[in-house]
């Protein structure tokens, strides 16, 4: 296999011009190709024209020929990686493994443990993909809050809920990211995402996507509990031996005892009430630095003209951005999760509490580009409130911004909100938002000196992003769910140090994304099957 590396296209190429483009490179005739796939496309806008990166990989006739004769700069050999997953262990498992959440970590270890023959029972506190999908609807619309079925909560995650990035900057010698995005692609999503450099998956993909893969766990054997929480977990002599679920039908709950040696914790970054029974059980876990902080919103046209210029090719996605400023008191802002041609979105899991979040459909078609703005904040800054104080200020931030908002999504304009002032018009900038909307004092929200880092920040990004300061730029809050407050400790071997308990994802501490968390659920899937035999 040759790999061929920085051939470029202009914007609105065919595939017949990157394949004779190819040709041209390898120095040999079409017919002596047998084959070619796209492994890498990525958009560099530094320079006019606007063009595609490639980076391809043939396999041709005369292999050895080829690398003598042309550019070794851009031409090398590529020996074809394929991912494995490990043979089953020694101890016998007498029960079906439990994973307690269907996020992309849940999901994925519960997918590599059913096709390695293990059955596992995944619990999901909230709803299948499309009736979460219709419950949250609901939610935007009427401000009824389901309290287990949300933006946070239900199948997919809270990564169903968002712009779907699939980037990650893990490395992955092993081959799980390739793992994952194929596997993605075999439930349903854009060949695509396999070589684009930055891919994403729009809410109205992610939901049928997510199915897809529930109904190949199900038809492996494996079970997957939709209203169904994990309430309690029952140890032993330092052992897990089962699980206490609280499961909900036809608005009655019963009471489940579920036997298990191996439990999967992959609850996400919101299960607040998880968090709270682990540290009753004494299960090893640290207060972890996190970042808050507010959603801005500008016109994705201004964005598009920022880093394409005034004349780009129509035909060209909504640009992206990604910025960070150095602020006073040894403090960073910067951008996060940014949603081009995306919406702001109420994501609250708890009554009397606002928290948001960005989302993107496929097509990022909205009208205005948004991010969070964000800064870290570090376990001193809790207040010293023990291994859950993170939880308790993100608390704090959320019940502040509901009152800000009179419980919608509290909205101020970024000269307002430098001046200290509530907004009572909006400029040229409209929200694009899923849920009410209300001014509000979004700097009240914050202590002062985290307020004033957010000033500094976003107005040094106008340097940086010419009008990324414009004062009608729309701000809203509260951003509190950037990651997980807290980490669940685990070994080498993935477990906590109680044995049979695997934390992983995003939720545990150890993943920041849709793909990062999935790769570290299939190592959880890897470090149980490693250890174990399935019953």
């Amino acid at each position: 296999m040759i790999r061929v590396q920085q051939l470029k296209l202009p914007v609105g190429h065919t595939r017949e011009e990157l394949e004779q483009a190819l040709f041209r490179e390898l120095g040999i005739p079409g017919k002596n190709v047998r084959s070619w796939s796209i492994q890498k496309q990525s958009l560099d806008a530094r320079k006019r024209p606007i063009s595609y990166v490639y980076t391809l990989d043939a396999e041709v006739s005369g292999e050895e020929q080829v690398l003598k004769k042309r550019n070794r700069g851009k031409l090398s050999r590529e020996e074809k990686k394929n991912y494995r997953f490990p043979g089953p262990g020694n101890v016998p498992l007498k029960h079906p493994p439990v994973i307690a959440g269907s996020g992309p970590a849940g999901l994925f270890c519960g997918l590599m443990l059913a096709r390695a023959g293990y059955r596992p029972i995944l619990l999901e506190r909230g709803e299948t993909a499309k009736r979460r999908k219709e419950t949250v609807e609901h939610f935007w619309k009427t401000g009824e809050l389901e309290k287990n079925s949300n933006v946070q909560f239900g199948e997919g995650g809270a990564g169903t809920f968002s712009d779907g990035k699939l980037n990650t900057l893990v490395k992955d010698p092993a081959g799980r990211n390739r793992l994952v995005l194929e596997t993605f692609v075999e439930a349903g999503a854009p060949e695509e995402i396999l070589y684009q450099n930055k891919p994403h998956l729009g809410t109205d993909l992610l939901i049928e996507i997510v199915e897809n893969i529930r109904r190949e766990i199900l038809s492996l054997g494996g079970q997957v509990w939709f209203q169904s929480c994990m309430t309690e977990i029952l140890v032993e002599h330092g052992r897990v031996r089962g699980v206490q679920v609280c499961q909900k039908e036809e608005n009655k709950e019963r009471e489940i005892f579920l036997e298990t040696e191996a439990l999967v914790l992959a609850v996400g970054h919101s299960a607040r009430d998880t968090f709270a029974m682990l540290e009753r059980l004494k299960v090893p876990m640290e207060p972890k630095a996190f970042a808050v902080g507010v959603r801005i919103e500008h016109p994705q046209r201004m964005i598009n003209r920022s880093q394409y210029g005034t004349d780009y090719p129509r035909e060209l996605p909504a640009a992206a951005y990604k910025l960070t400023r150095k602020v006073s008191l040894d403090r960073g802002v910067y951008s996060f999760c940014m949603c081009p041609g995306g919406y702001v979105v109420n994501a609250s899991s708890e009554e009397g509490r606002l928290a948001v979040n960005g989302m993107s459909y496929q097509a990022r078609d909205g009208h205005n580009a948004n991010s969070a703005m964000i800064v870290t904040v570090r376990p001193e800054d809790f207040g010293g409130g023990g291994v859950l104080s993170g939880v308790s200020f993100q608390r704090s931030l959320e019940k502040a911004a509901f009152r800000a908002g009179g419980g919608c999504i509290p909205v101020q304009l970024l000269s307002d909100f430098c001046q200290g002032v509530n907004s009572r018009i909006l400029g040229e900038v409209e929200p694009c938002m899923k849920g009410a909307w209300s001014f509000g004092d979004v700097r009240g929200i914050f202590p002062e000196h985290l307020a004033e880092a957010l000033k500094e920040g976003i107005l040094g990004c106008g340097k940086i992003l010419p009008g990324f300061d414009r004062g009608d730029a729309v701000l809203s809050g509260v951003e509190s769910r950037t990651s997980s407050p807290v980490r669940i400790l685990r070994n080498a071997e993935m477990e906590s140090s109680i044995s049979g308990l695997y934390p992983c994802g995003e939720g545990a501490g150890y993943a920041g994304g849709i793909t990062s968390a999935a790769m570290d659920g299939v190592r959880a899937a890897e470090a149980l099957a490693g250890k174990y035999r399935p019953c």
